[in-house]
């Protein structure tokens, strides 16, 4: 099976790799495209982590968009109450359609291993994603190699970010007043 796996930084990529290798060889391309990221220095430090990382470990990757920070606001503007949401459609909308045009035989998605996003969520547009546009989404729970993870960027000296990366997680990151209770439903 050829897969095509959205990215959102190299740390979080360690564990879903190495669960589909030992799945589906070598047929492993990552994708990287987050619009979401901000400022653009932390939008390059993750990037070049994740260049570096794909090296080391003979990764094909694409990077898709570029930096595109007006794009993302556009989205969200208003709407800030729905911002991951949004934002997790865009990515997952830019990857089936990249994976759909490439002939890959299915996607799928890094933000399936963070603790921090909302999982169903993300499960269940995939899903639609898959139904609408005839490719297959390949569904695993990541989340269970989190500490793996962890424990394998620290060892490789891996960048690793303190916020899911859109601006207004950084302001969480400072202003706790700005973080959202715990929720439920993130497991």
């Amino acid at each position: 099976m050829n897969i095509l796996l959205h990215t959102c930084c190299a740390p979080c990529a360690i564990y879903p790799v190495s669960q589909l290798r030992s799945q589906f060889t070598e047929n492993i391309t990552l994708f990287f495209f987050n619009p979401n990221i901000h400022p653009y220095q932390e939008y390059k430090k993750r990037l070049d982590c994740l260049v570096s990382f794909c090296d080391k470990n003979d990764l094909p990757l694409i990077v898709e968009g570029g930096y595109q920070l007006t794009e993302f606001l556009r989205a969200v503007v208003f709407q800030e109450d729905k911002r991951c949401s949004i934002c997790s459609s865009l990515r997952m909308t830019k990857t089936q359609e990249w994976a759909k045009m490439h002939k890959f035989d299915a996607f799928t998605t890094t933000l399936l291993y963070s603790r921090y996003q909302n999982h169903h969520q993300i499960k269940d547009q995939c899903q639609i994603l898959s139904q609408e546009s005839k490719i297959p989404f390949y569904y695993e729970d990541f989340r269970e190699g989190w500490q793996y993870g962890v424990d394998i960027s620290l060892e490789q000296k891996l960048y690793r970010q303190t916020y899911c990366g859109c601006i207004y997680s950084e302001q969480q990151r400072y202003d706790k007043s700005q973080r959202p209770k715990k929720r439920k439903d993130r497991c």
